[in-house]
């Protein structure tokens, strides 16, 4: 029973001079792994068209209805997407959304990906529902001196 006591007490005074492997958060940040399903990123075309053609396949495939998908019609003045239809209206609530990745592998565009951001906090539950600008990645710019 006395050498038990001895190991352990060693164990414990070993590991109190082992340096900690704390990562200071804020400032640096921990990468994430290759697999890694963080926050939802709408993508788009080069030319700055969204790739999102409102087919609501994510919203259908999706198991916690975290998804709301409206589209409209594409016209010859204003055109979203290169398709007929564009989302006029892409919502996920983050508050259902459980990251499963149905949603990535149901577009047939591959428009929505799930990104490697982790930092998802909220403080109001309005806030929690991610709109299609918030989603949206940004216009791609065009180097020209190149």
């Amino acid at each position: 029973m006395f050498t038990e006591f001895i190991r352990g007490l060693s164990t414990t005074l070993r590991s109190m001079f082992e340096k900690p492997v704390t990562i200071e958060y804020p400032e640096i940040k921990r990468p994430v792994r290759t697999r890694f399903k963080g926050r939802h990123e709408l993508h788009r075309y080069e030319n700055g068209l969204e790739k999102c053609i409102g087919c609501s396949l994510c919203a259908a495939a999706c198991p916690a209805d975290a998804i709301f998908v409206e589209s409209a019609e594409n016209t010859d003045e204003v055109r979203y997407s290169p398709g007929e239809r564009y989302a006029s209206t892409y919502e996920i609530n983050m508050m259902r959304c459980i990251f499963c990745g149905y949603c990535e592998d149901a577009c047939p565009t591959e428009a929505i990906v799930l990104g490697d951001n982790y930092e998802l906090s909220f403080s109001a539950r309005r806030s929690a529902i991610y709109t299609q600008a918030s989603l949206l990645a940004p216009v791609p710019t065009v180097d020209m001196t190149t």
